[in-house]
């Protein structure tokens, strides 16, 4: 295959991964009449910590502590990440929460950097929730606040998430981390998960949409995206993932009748430049040989890195 042809087809597997997520969301809401956002992100966290287990079948007993803390934390992070995102698109459109926790990586970027650059990125984000807001308060497209406060939550875990999974990559091999922190994950969103999942059990309608939901937005894209990587520039990559929440605007009007007006174009467009300036910002800087170190340790923790993907 030739180098073109490598590209193009690693640009269209991260196209398919980012549309194939929001589609599994978007199935996800189909769900919530029956088991509630919070069983939805049980039954679909325990669904890949099930798959993990069994492809990655972690030796946990030659673990440290440090080693079990690091999961423990990324598992807590994940749970939060998913439940609080599940349950923000159970009240707002699927691109208002898309675009809105996008913010997460992109102020924990500008944290770390301490650059004024990244800080003009953030600034450039903030704008498009400011025009979230307008859009809200214009009664153009009502937003219910505690969906976007939901959103803005999830933001946060997914910061955290970035990090904790940053030291877990580094600190225990292979896919042996993710998988325990899957399980912990799904421990942790169960008890809150357990009333909706006991009461649709035995309706198969749900099991089967259950199982779709966690093969579209889990199983799937990270396929994928492993494929993509073996072809693109990680650099390249990054960009690519930062038009998710095109993927999320077109699959909500596609599948769940929810339209983008001027405003949250407007604003998606606006989180997407600073998602793409950060990232070109942190690839294009250039590295002291007395630095690299200390930036290996920011590239991985930066909203560019694979590891700030919301997937599993």
């Amino acid at each position: 295959m030739t180098d073109a042809r490598r590209s193009a087809s690693g640009v269209a597997l991260v196209l398919g991964s980012c549309v194939s997520l929001q589609f599994g969301a978007a199935l996800a809401t189909q769900l919530f009449p029956d088991l509630g956002s919070w069983g939805v992100t049980a039954l679909r966290l325990g669904i890949a910590a099930l798959v993990m287990l069994l492809v990655a079948r972690p030796r946990v007993r030659s673990w440290t502590g440090g080693q079990w803390r690091g999961v423990i934390v990324l598992g807590i992070a994940m749970a939060g990440m998913k439940g609080f995102f599940y349950a923000s698109i159970g009240l707002i459109p699927l691109s208002a929460a898309v675009t809105i926790e996008f913010v997460g990586p992109l102020l924990l970027s500008a944290l770390l950097s301490g650059r004024r650059l990244d800080a003009l990125w953030l600034a450039i984000a903030a704008l498009g929730l400011a025009a979230i807001g307008v859009e809200s308060m214009a009664g153009v497209t009502a937003l219910d606040p505690l969906g976007v406060a939901f959103a803005l939550i999830a933001a946060v875990f997914w910061m955290g998430y970035i990090l904790a999974s940053a030291r877990v990559g580094s600190s225990v091999p292979g896919p042996s981390g993710l998988a325990v922190a899957l399980v912990i994950s799904a421990l942790v969103v169960l008890p809150f998960g357990l009333p909706g999942i006991v009461a649709a059990t035995f309706d198969a309608r749900v099991i089967i949409l259950a199982i779709a939901t966690a093969v579209l937005a889990s199983a799937l894209p990270y396929s994928l995206e492993l494929s993509a990587l073996r072809r693109l520039p990680r650099h390249v990559f990054s960009i690519l993932l930062s038009l998710e929440p095109v993927a999320a605007a077109f699959v909500g009007w596609m599948l769940l009748q929810q339209p983008s007006g001027l405003l949250r174009l407007t604003a998606i467009a606006l989180v997407i430049v600073a998602s793409l300036g950060t990232t070109i910002s942190n690839t294009a800087r250039p590295t002291p040989p007395t630095a690299r170190t200390r930036s290996s340790r920011r590239e991985r923790t930066s909203p560019s890195a694979v590891g700030a993907r919301r997937g599993e």
